[in-house]
């Protein structure tokens, strides 16, 4: 008998920035997480999220208290020249956000 075996995945892609207004004065971008995978840990399959920057620091920094012996992957650097209406700025940070996750 010859059984074949799918190998489990987990894709995870951060992608679609928008730009969010709280008020006249304050905005921030967040980023659509999306997860596609075939594992039987997940009830779901796809699953689609919009999160933060300080919402990915939370975490990192929740994963990081509990994970006393491993080194966590960082973040993208939080610069003060961030500039929410610079492609460049926001497609740099949503990539260190993909890496941050991939890892």
């Amino acid at each position: 008998i010859f059984i074949m075996r799918l190998q489990e995945f987990v894709t995870v892609l951060v992608r679609d920035p928008r730009t969010q207004k709280e008020d006249s004065w304050h905005s921030y971008i967040d980023y659509e997480i999306f997860i596609h995978t075939n594992s039987m840990c997940f009830t779901r399959k796809t699953s689609c999220v919009r999160r933060r920057f300080r919402e990915f620091v939370w975490l990192r920094q929740r994963l990081q208290s509990n994970a006393v012996l491993i080194q966590l992957p960082e973040l993208p650097s939080k610069t003060p020249f961030f500039n929410m209406n610079n492609p460049h700025h926001v497609d740099h940070r949503r990539q260190g956000l993909q890496e941050f996750l991939e890892k």
